[in-house]
């Protein structure tokens, strides 16, 4: 399995509350199979990170122009940085 992983600044929480809304109810953008999202948010800091899960590293490679190219108005904030990786481990309790 694999993740992008993105962080953002100046993340504003009321934009991102009905962005929410309307994700949930799209699913992932065009052209992005993704097996799961999660999407962690500090308010107090106006700092997000989203998980994209894949199962394969070339599905991840797929999604990325369409991850890339997406308009800053639907994002959460300012892109800081973005790490692709291969999930070693993953425990739930």
């Amino acid at each position: 399995m694999y993740a992008r992983v993105v962080r953002f600044t100046d993340v504003d929480p009321e934009h991102i509350e009905g962005r929410l809304k309307q994700r949930v109810e799209e699913g992932p953008p065009e052209g992005v199979p993704a097996t799961g999202i999660q999407f962690l948010h500090d308010a107090e800091q106006r700092t997000a990170v989203v998980v994209q899960l894949f199962e394969t590293a070339e599905d991840m490679s797929a999604s990325e122009a369409a991850l890339s190219g997406m308009d800053p108005s639907e994002t959460p904030g300012t892109r800081a940085s973005v790490d692709r990786c291969e999930i070693k481990i993953d425990m739930r309790v």
